[in-house]
């Protein structure tokens, strides 16, 4: 047994002379010259590897299509964007990891309008001077929400960071500790308070808070009262808490804002759509709140914001705080949120035009009939080592929106076969439709791989099925 010899190493090309032939013109025209030679110096450099590798004292033919064969597979995968749309069949509507909410047609052409060019995102068209921002949402927002004035941050966490620092820098923050969250991507609320300069001052137990505790904590160092929606769990049993109104009486008693974190944060009554209610910003201002914030891309059905709203005067002093700049919204974000408002001013129309709503109010058998069209393509595609049974499931609206709340729906229910592997024959499964040009996110539960098809509307069904002839199983 023999290593490689120098002659082999000689066999393979040099990247000046690949970079001459006809083929590497072709790649050079569609991905350029620099990408291409650098995929074919990446690929000569693996080869060098496999021959100094062998010990047979010989090396196979080295063919020249293969190698382009290769930088052109390399180069395509390149070119694909590392940001790209998936089939969410997870079972969770509001996915964080998988984008949240989807925005209507009106808010793409929106973007799309404002990024083609230059637009007047701080300009004032009647003055001829400087603007801002947050006007092209103050007037359409404040009306919807019934606010005296608002800003916008890039998102929820944002808004309560900004608030808390703006209003109660070395001051103190009353909150029930039953109201001290943590949500993904470890934002507790203990942390952001540390991190706005402002002190917590918890009170209460875990699942029972009581006025008094409130009033009993309020003291010279107070600056605000604050209420936090548990949008990710619920305490149930033996509990108590304070209502909203309670709360804004006790704080403006003592002259003291009293702020509302409403985390998803919608502006619609849920309950039209058969879901339990929730808390809206109208209800929160209503009930006597000086400032209230919410997400936009969770059941808002927007794009990503964290909306501040209510008094004027507190509002000013949140948007001098030099660390708003740092959180400020851009073109594309206020051009969506600003058609989705106004989309908001016919209520009744709401589930046909913002895709949020419309999933989160589709029926049971409207989903069975997707189910039924379906599920025979995926049959097809699979071979006989999967079985695909049509089986009932409940999904869930997520990004801590009703955590409790789960949706009769349908899913596609994929099982290997054989009785050995059967953990290794879902992974590859699962990796074979994630690898699809449009990649398809299932949950993999109870041995099988489940497509809660939910999300799986008639607009996009087609793209869905044609794909399928492409799904190859490692």
């Amino acid at each position: 047994m023999t290593g490689p010899t120098d002659s082999q190493f000689s066999k393979l090309p040099s990247v000046d002379k690949l970079l001459r032939t006809a083929e590497a013109a072709t790649l050079i025209e569609t991905f350029g010259r620099q990408s291409v030679t650098r995929a074919l110096r990446e690929d000569l450099a693996k080869l060098r590897k496999d021959i100094a590798k062998k010990d047979t004292g010989r090396v196979e033919r080295i063919l020249l299509a293969d190698i382009f064969s290769r930088a052109a597979t390399q180069l395509e995968e390149n070119l694909s964007p590392s940001l790209k749309p998936v089939f969410n069949l997870t079972g969770t509507v509001l996915h964080t990891n998988l984008g949240r909410a989807p925005l209507p047609e009106e808010a793409l052409e929106a973007i799309a309008a404002v990024s083609r060019g230059a637009s007047n995102l701080e300009y004032n068209l009647q003055t001829g001077k400087r603007g801002d921002r947050d006007t092209h949402l103050e007037v359409t927002l404040s009306q919807l929400i019934g606010a005296e004035a608002v800003t916008i941050v890039n998102n929820n966490a944002a808004a309560v960071l900004l608030i808390l620092n703006s209003l109660a820098l070395r001051k103190e923050v009353v909150v029930s500790r039953g109201e001290l969250i943590e949500i993904g991507g470890a934002f507790r609320i203990p942390d952001i308070m540390s991190r706005a300069g402002a002190k917590l001052r918890e009170v209460g137990t875990t699942n029972r808070t009581h006025l008094k505790d409130f009033e009993e904590a309020i003291g010279k160092r107070t600056a605000m009262l604050m209420q936090i929606h548990t949008s990710n769990y619920e305490i149930q049993g033996f509990t108590k808490a304070v209502g909203a109104s309670e709360l804004a009486l006790l704080a403006h008693k003592y002259d003291l804002p009293f702020a509302v974190d409403l985390g998803s944060g919608t502006m619609t009554d849920l309950q039209r759509y058969g879901l339990p209610h929730e808390p809206t910003a109208q209800e929160a201002l209503a009930s006597g709140a000086d400032l209230v914030s919410f997400s936009g891309d969770k059941l808002l059905g927007g794009p990503q914001a964290g909306i501040i709203a209510g008094r004027a005067d507190l509002i000013s002093k949140i948007k001098k705080n030099p660390m708003k700049r740092a959180m400020r919204c851009d073109k594309m974000t206020i051009a969506a949120l600003e058609t989705i408002i106004r989309l908001y001013d016919d209520p009744h129309r709401l589930a046909e035009r913002i895709p949020t709503l419309r999933l989160l109010a589709r029926k049971k058998d409207q989903i069975q009939e997707t189910a039924q069209r379906v599920s025979s393509a995926i049959n097809r595609a699979l071979s006989d080592q999967y079985s695909v049974t049509l089986e009932e499931c409940q999904s869930q609206i997520g990004s801590g929106s009703l955590p409790a709340e789960r949706l009769d729906s349908v899913a596609l229910v994929i099982r290997p076969t054989a009785k050995q592997g059967v953990g290794t024959g879902l992974k590859r499964l699962a990796d074979a439709f994630r690898n699809l040009p449009m990649p398809v996110i299932g949950r993999i539960q109870e041995n099988a791989l489940w497509m809660d098809l939910r999300c799986l509307e008639a607009s996009n069904e087609e793209t869905f099925l044609n794909q399928l002839e492409k799904l190859k199983i490692q």
